[in-house]
């Protein structure tokens, strides 16, 4: 390269720890080369060898001598802009040159890389890089592009592709920013001056290595005099000793950071810092009144509060947590910590009577439960208090002597007989009188009475301990002059036993005895019960009165007795069944006793004794019959003749109504069918609604070939005026319409017709309107007109008047 410029002086500048010559027509400098001037041709006048030596000049032999610098490449891969340009005008960058460039406009310089052609572009021609936007360091720090010569006559690369970097220089445009808006911190009430609280930091985007627009320092706007921050890392201490928490808990602290090492013209950014302070035990329990008065009530009973104590400590959670305790202890009363509340609760140990003692006096100590080292010296962590308690005399309910009360009565006493007696008394001082009564509920059946002055019980009814062993009632007592004071106590009334019964048989026997028994022979063991119960157990007796000539009872000494045969030979014609009185006494005094009876039915056994049948055998007739089987017989008799008479008047009721009721009721269109149907699968069965309307017939004429629809004629012909001629024309047309019908039954069917007179399409077949009577008629004429004419032939020939003589 050439230098043909001078430069007429020169100066020294540090920056960055780099020395660098920097021109009067404020020319940049930065970095450690001379990078702002590539491309620029310099004559540079040197006074000293460390000139030379930092521009990289050959050595010089003396003073004033110009000395010729040896040609070598610049180092001009790195470019510097400054971010966030304002101008109107592209932005310039730097320059481009090769030492092939002969500025004869036959060199072409292309940029490519990151943003070529759109954030910066070249002028091919001249080498010069500008760029087209403003460009935020923040967002891309650096860009990375290559640049190429090229020949325009023959678009041949003259140089090789080479990268260079264009580096965004930084400007303070960025605030410091926290994390948060507001922090949470705590530190213990009472810390020494210095201890740490928190650290809050913020973040400036700008260059941190680069100038201070990343420099922050932290300060304390709010928060003076109780905390202090550091300058430097944001670090926040107590500044003010002895800080209670019971005076004051919270603080709101407020730190600023600061940019451009906190110099005027820096950016800031601020937080809020709330910091609490966290209980300790620095406070001790204190009792608001060191005396003490509570007034316990009779009714309390014992293990019942009578009152509630507190001391005062103004910590808090673990550190507020209280014990009490009696100091020395006392036998009547106790107090207890309810730890929800933390206050002491006074129970009653014994019960209290105010006849005997009304006032009692002890002290109580309270003490924190945990405590802390740093605080026990010099402080007492306890207090005292003494409590008094004066018993009051209530209006207390009467009590019973015992409770409950057990009294024995025998069953066998009389109505109004004493059973026992209750007492009650009035615990008050006054000592009032008391009345009793029986709580009805609990004596339903009104068995007892009691006297309402005195408390004696007796009975109303006589009791039975077979019905009822133990009345269990209740005994109210109540105060006269006080009938809300009320004390109920139990009364069990024992009935004892009395022998008022007699034993009987333990179950019901059925026993029998064989024909072929012989003497001597065992039919049954029995065994009794008795509803009472005496004290040295029951002892039974059994025997037969009077003798028994056919069985006999031998007592077995354990309650039970066998019934034996006194001979054999039992025969059930002669008697099939024996009643046996059985006699059974008991041992107790008065002795009871009472005749059971055994029925012994006579049976027929086997060989072995085993009963075949109980029944009587049935006897020839002559012999005669039973009152039973008679009755039976005779019962059955009765019921056939009913069922008899019954079917007869069903029948004579049900009348078989004629074809034709009279001669007068010859009905038109009487068809007779006789058809089973197709079964089950028939799915055209004949429709008996035709039956009902034989109008409908004439509208549908289809055959069908299981069942007809109708059999009546789908066309009528007038009939003659002459009587016998019409009536012949009339059948024979009807016959002849049946005949040729489609829809006529493939099997025989009987069709009577009936000719109204001139009232119908037909005129009149009767003779009300002729000349002469039904009499003069002849009829026999019908006889000729063959089988189909036999019945009405039979109808009106039979009734002619000369037949009938």
């Amino acid at each position: 390269m050439r230098y043909s410029e001078r430069i007429a002086n020169y100066t020294e500048i540090p920056f960055l720890k780099a020395t660098c010559l920097t021109p009067k027509d404020n020319y940049e400098c930065t970095a450690n080369s001379l990078h702002g001037y590539v491309g620029l041709t310099l004559v540079l006048e040197v006074n000293t060898l460390r000139f030379f030596n930092t521009l990289g000049l050959s050595d010089g032999e003396g003073a004033g001598r110009i000395l010729h610098r040896s040609k070598r490449g610049w180092m001009w891969n790195q470019f510097f802009l400054m971010e966030e340009y304002t101008g109107t005008d592209h932005q310039y960058v730097g320059k481009l040159h090769s030492n092939m460039d002969k500025d004869d406009g036959n060199v072409k310089y292309v940029l490519t890389g990151e943003g070529a052609g759109n954030l910066f572009i070249i002028d091919e021609k001249s080498g010069d890089i500008h760029a087209t936007k403003r460009l935020d360091r923040e967002e891309k720090a650096m860009y990375t592009l290559h640049a190429k010569v090229i020949d325009r006559r023959t678009n041949r690369e003259m140089e090789a592709d080479t990268e260079f970097n264009i580096k965004i220089h930084d400007i303070n445009d960025n605030e410091p920013k926290f994390a948060k808006e507001i922090f949470f911190a705590s530190v213990p009430e009472m810390s020494e001056v210095g201890t740490s609280v928190a650290t809050v930091t913020a973040n400036d985007a700008d260059d941190q290595t680069y100038g201070n627009s990343a420099r922050l320092v932290y300060s304390i706007l709010q928060g003076q005099p109780y905390f202090s921050v550091d300058s430097e890392n944001g670090t926040i201490k107590t500044a003010l000793p002895g800080m209670d928490r019971e005076v004051k808990e919270n603080y709101q602290v407020v730190i600023q950071a600061k940019d451009m090492a906190g110099q005027m013209g820096g950016l800031s950014g601020t937080t809020t810092v709330s910091i609490t302070l966290s209980d300790v035990n620095d406070s001790p329990p204190r009792f608001a009144n060191r005396e003490m008065l509570l007034f316990r009530h009779l009714s309390t009973e014992v293990g019942g509060a009578i009152g509630r104590i507190k001391a005062d400590d103004p910590d808090i959670g673990r550190n507020a947590e209280m014990d009490y305790s009696i100091v020395g202890g006392h036998d009547m009363f106790n107090i207890i910590t309810d730890q929800t509340t933390q206050e002491g609760v006074l129970v009653v140990r014994k019960g209290l009577d105010y006849e005997e003692k009304r006032d009692y006096e002890f002290r109580v100590e309270v003490r924190n439960t945990y405590l802390d080292a740093r605080f026990v010296h010099g402080l007492q962590f306890k207090d005292f208090a003494t409590v008094r308690v004066t018993v009051e005399d209530v209006d207390e309910p009467p009590v019973f002597t015992r409770n409950p009360y057990v009294i024995e009565v025998h069953e066998d006493t009389a109505a109004g007989s004493f059973v026992g007696v209750v007492s009650a008394r009035d615990p008050d001082a006054e000592s009032k009188p008391v009345k009793y009564s029986i709580d009805r509920h609990t004596d339903l059946e009104r068995l007892f009475n009691i006297d309402s002055v005195n408390g004696s019980i007796t009975t109303l009814k006589a009791l039975d301990r077979e019905m009822s062993r133990w009345h269990n009632i209740s005994v109210v007592a109540t105060e006269i002059n006080n009938p809300r004071q009320t004390t109920r106590v139990p009364v069990f009334i024992k009935v004892l036993d009395v022998n008022d019964n007699a034993p009987e048989f333990a179950m019901s026997y059925d026993t029998f005895v064989c024909e072929n028994v012989k003497a001597g022979q065992l039919i049954q063991t029995i065994s009794a019960v008795d509803t009472d119960e005496p004290l040295v157990g029951h002892k039974f007796v059994f025997s037969i009165a009077p003798a028994n000539p056919n069985f006999t009872i031998v007592d077995r000494e354990d309650n039970t007795a066998n019934i034996l045969t006194r001979r054999g030979g039992f025969r059930r014609r002669e008697m099939s069944m024996y009643f046996l009185p059985v006699v059974i006494s008991d041992n107790d005094y008065p002795i009871q006793s009472s005749t059971s009876t055994l029925i012994v039915r006579v049976c027929a056994c086997d060989s072995r004794g085993n009963m075949q049948t109980c029944n009587p055998e049935v006897l020839p007739f002559s012999d005669g019959l039973t009152t039973g089987a008679l009755v039976a017989i005779l019962l059955c008799v009765v019921i056939l003749l009913m069922i008899v008479v019954l079917f007869a008047a069903l029948r004579r009721q049900r009348k078989k109504e004629p074809l034709i009721i009279s001669k007068e009721d010859v009905r038109d269109n009487v068809v007779s069918y006789n058809d089973e149907g197709g079964g089950e699968e028939d799915t055209q069965a004949f429709d008996i609604g035709t039956l009902r309307h034989p109008e409908a017939m004439d509208a549908n004429k289809m055959r069908r070939d299981i069942i007809p629809e109708m059999l009546f004629p789908y066309r009528r012909s007038s009939p003659t005026k002459d009587h016998n001629g019409d009536v012949r024309d009339f059948i024979n047309g009807r016959l002849q319409d049946n005949d040729s019908d489609p829809t006529a039954p493939p099997y025989d069917s009987l069709a009577t017709y009936a000719y109204e007179g001139s009232g119908s399409l037909a005129e009149s077949l009767s003779s009300l309107e002729s000349g002469a009577t039904e009499g003069d008629q002849d009829y026999d004429y019908l006889t000729g007109w063959g089988p189909p004419f036999k019945k009405l032939a039979e109808m009106y020939v039979a009734k002619s008047p000369d037949r009938e003589t």
